[in-house]
């Protein structure tokens, strides 16, 4: 079986597999907080079971920040990262840059601190509403000329190497300096506040000494090489070959990975309002959120006659049309029936792309949950597995990691759920 890769069920380790907390503890990992993220222990413990000391290859066709990646540096085995979020991508490739020379680093980061404090302006010049909702003055005029230094030192070329790791160390302060709150999968609140904040020229000289401790414990222990391609797992452009893949899609639980990054994508202005959101990442992305469907004027019919979906068709299409009559009893009538269904032809064709890079005998472990749009039941394991069955792989088993919907009372149904790893065999 191969859930006995995995550790005993009552582990601590194994019960928060699908939670990325833990990995705010871990050099390099904790560079940035990506909601959308798993255990590295986790992974590290796989990687290390399927590999028992031999040469294997590893994907994560959803790398995000690169947790998985980073888990195969750790246990010595090289891997590739497919992620389709421009800015995610940019992270995940930084994180995996461990080479930077550290004197040279600490030295940019001086000159960028210097320069910033020259450039400081009185006032902040932006006029972006999120922006001014969610700093106080002070702060948001430090963070500008932070960046402004930046992207001066930028365009004379002077960054060298470093060039990422700074971009990174702004990045990622951003939210420890506003006062404003934060939902539980990083979307910002301007609305909340909370109690602590930083100080962002404290802040960015505290991320740069951290950055450098990494580094000095990346040189010793990120051992393999891995690699983030920016393409799309449902047409990848990659060659083969590959022994394992470890990942975890996203759930259709209607979140938005793009909002994920609003607030830092606004401020290094690669967008100016949320709506920007579908064009710079969203078209991107796997349909798995209604803002996502509902752009795109999806056709419930047409997704359920997509081949893709054959081997699951009658089962989806009743979930679709009950998500669709439920709909008109709601006041927002979001589009979960559009969004499921396209989420499930996406995945459809990321296992027959997956199917095409795994070598025979190799295997998929993907960390997934299941989904109640509107209290309406999809079982995602299930119908992943058929279509994996239907892709070509030989066998799938399912391994339930925790309960969900359990602990807290989830105002909008009381469906429960579960998170756990799909083992598909090649």
């Amino acid at each position: 079986m191969l859930s006995e890769l995995s550790e005993d069920p009552q582990d601590k380790t194994r019960y928060r597999s699908g939670s990325f907390t833990d990995n705010m503890k871990l050099p390099v990992h904790r560079w940035f907080r990506y909601s959308a993220g798993f255990s590295a222990e986790w992974a590290e413990n796989v990687i290390r079971s399927v590999s028992n000391g031999s040469e294997i290859r590893i994907l994560d066709p959803f790398c995000g920040s690169g947790t998985t990646l980073l888990s195969a540096a750790k246990a010595g085995v090289s891997s590739v990262g497919f992620e389709a979020h421009p800015f995610v991508a940019r992270i995940a490739s930084i994180k995996l840059k461990t080479d930077v020379d550290l004197q040279e680093l600490e030295t940019t980061a001086d000159l960028i601190l210097r320069r910033a404090k020259q450039l400081h302006p009185p006032q902040p010049v932006t006029s972006s509403d999120l922006l001014l909702k969610c700093y106080t003055p002070e702060a948001l005029s430090a963070l500008e000329a932070l960046r402004m230094a930046y992207v001066d030192a930028e365009s004379a070329n002077i960054l060298g190497a470093a060039s990422g790791h700074i971009w990174l160390a702004i990045t990622s302060i951003l939210r420890e300096c506003s006062g404003v709150g934060t939902a539980q999968w990083q979307y910002v609140l301007p609305n909340k506040t909370k109690a602590r904040t930083r100080e962002p020229y404290e802040a960015f000289e505290a991320r740069i000494r951290m950055f450098l401790d990494d580094l000095c414990y990346a040189k010793d222990h990120l051992t393999a090489a891995g690699k983030v391609l920016r393409t799309d797992a449902r047409n990848p452009d990659c060659s083969g070959g590959f022994d394992l893949v470890l990942t975890s899609p996203p759930y259709p639980n209607n979140y938005d990975y793009a909002d994920a990054t609003r607030l830092e994508m606004t401020f290094w202005e690669e967008i100016s309002r949320w709506g920007d959101l579908q064009c710079a990442v969203r078209q991107y992305l796997i349909r798995s959120c209604s803002q996502h469907s509902a752009a795109e004027k999806l056709s419930l019919d047409a997704l359920l006659a997509d081949n893709t979906v054959a081997p699951i068709r009658e089962e989806l299409t009743a979930v679709c049309r009950k998500l669709d009559e439920v709909r008109q009893t709601k006041g927002g009538r979001k589009t979960y029936h559009t969004m499921v269904a396209a989420y499930f032809v996406d995945l459809a064709k990321v296992m027959t792309s997956l199917r095409g890079l795994v070598r025979p005998g190799g295997r998929l472990a993907l960390m997934i949950g299941d989904s109640a749009p509107y209290g309406v039941y999809a079982p995602v394991d299930k119908w992943l597995g058929d279509l994996a069955i239907s892709s070509g792989f030989h066998s799938f088993d399912f391994e339930k990691v925790r309960d969900r919907n359990t602990k807290w009372k989830n105002r909008k149904h009381t469906v429960p759920l579960k998170e756990g790893i799909l083992w598909v065999e090649a």
